[in-house]
């Protein structure tokens, strides 16, 4: 007998890529739930960041430029989806991760994401022998995305 298990046929579908929602949005469940899929906050981005999504929910597009946190989203938003308490409200957790495939990990010197951070959350501490790696201060990124454009190889993704 075929086991059709190692085939896909009972694997169901795969879930889609978790999608990064504007600054201050809701948590993913009551998001969707409120979000009238109405394109205000999209309209409204002066960054051009916000883009349709799947189902046509607003989801950030960071190869097209960075957050700047203006709060734009948030007072274009009908129905609350997107909504700031106050101004300490933290936009998002979201941080830069450096991928494999980096240039540095193959020795090639590239500081391009680095160049870009304005806060300097992305440093390249001295490696001896090699070509110093860059690496994420999470404490000092905001998730703005300004890095994640500028990467050569596409190696820079916010998580």
């Amino acid at each position: 007998m075929v086991d059709l298990s190692r085939r896909g046929f009972f694997r169901g579908k795969p879930r889609p890529k978790a999608e990064i929602r504007p600054p201050w949005a809701l948590a993913e469940v009551a998001f969707v739930d409120r979000c009238t899929r109405c394109g205000d906050c999209i309209a409204g981005c002066p960054q051009r960041i916000i883009v349709s999504g799947d189902g046509a929910y607003p989801t950030i597009d960071f190869a097209r430029g960075e957050c700047t946190f203006c709060g734009d989203c948030v007072n274009k938003c009908p129905s609350g989806a997107i909504s700031r308490a106050d101004n300490e409200q933290v936009a998002w957790l979201h941080k830069a991760v450096i991928g494999e495939d980096c240039l540095a990990r193959r020795g090639i010197e590239c500081r391009v994401c680095g160049d870009f951070c304005d806060t300097r959350a992305i440093r390249f501490p001295l490696r001896p022998g090699g070509t110093s790696l860059a690496e994420v201060e999470t404490a000092r990124c905001t998730g703005c995305g300004a890095c994640v454009a500028p990467c050569p190889v596409a190696s820079i993704s916010l998580a």
